[in-house]
């Protein structure tokens, strides 16, 4: 009976034929049953399918991101052609002004009791970014923002403007139409 024991504790020790090593025998017929463990084996196909995930998350990221700045720099884009269309439209309705000032001036030189006009239309320009250009008598002549369409003849070096002809305008610190001007050496 010695033997019959030997091979009894034999075959609980040693796992079946056809049984994975690592998991329990089943009980045999007339044994006690033990309480049953739940198997933890490692799962090699979900640590590669979490880093696919993770890799797509990344990739979907990055997509985000980059859609988010195309998106800020159409945003800014168009801010800038806006503002480019107002700018240019300002500048041509102020550009169509200029014939209507001229005919202001004219008729507020000829017309004494037209001079509190002068202020109001000088008040205005000034929101319109509209500014004069220096073409008093007695003022040096400059080719940037004079037009000489005629000059006097007189002897010395230096010109001078002696009559304003048209009014010249600069528009946000630009010239915007140059002054015509008759000049005279001086």
């Amino acid at each position: 009976m010695i033997g019959h024991k030997d091979n009894q504790f034999k075959s609980q020790a040693q796992p079946r034929q056809g049984q994975p090593q690592g998991q329990p025998a089943q009980p045999q017929a007339g044994q006690p049953q033990a309480q049953a463990q739940p198997q933890t084996q490692p799962k090699f196909g979900h640590r590669h399918q979490n880093d696919q995930a993770l890799a797509k998350v990344a990739e979907l990221t990055n997509d985000l991101q980059r859609t988010r700045a195309d998106f800020e720099n159409y945003r800014k884009q168009v801010e800038i052609q806006k503002k480019n269309a107002e700018n240019t439209a300002k500048l041509a309705t102020v550009y169509k002004m200029l014939p209507l000032l001229d005919d202001l001036d004219r008729a507020i030189k000829s017309y004494a009791e037209l001079a509190p006009l002068a202020k109001s239309i000088e008040k205005t320009m000034t929101s319109l970014g509209l500014e004069l250009i220096k073409s008093e008598p007695g003022t040096e002549f400059n080719p940037e923002l004079h037009e000489a369409v005629m000059v006097e003849d007189s002897d010395g070096d230096k010109e001078v403007i002696s009559e304003t002809l048209r009014p010249g305008y600069y528009y946000d610190g630009a010239v915007l139409r140059v002054a015509m001007v008759k000049v005279k050496h001086v």
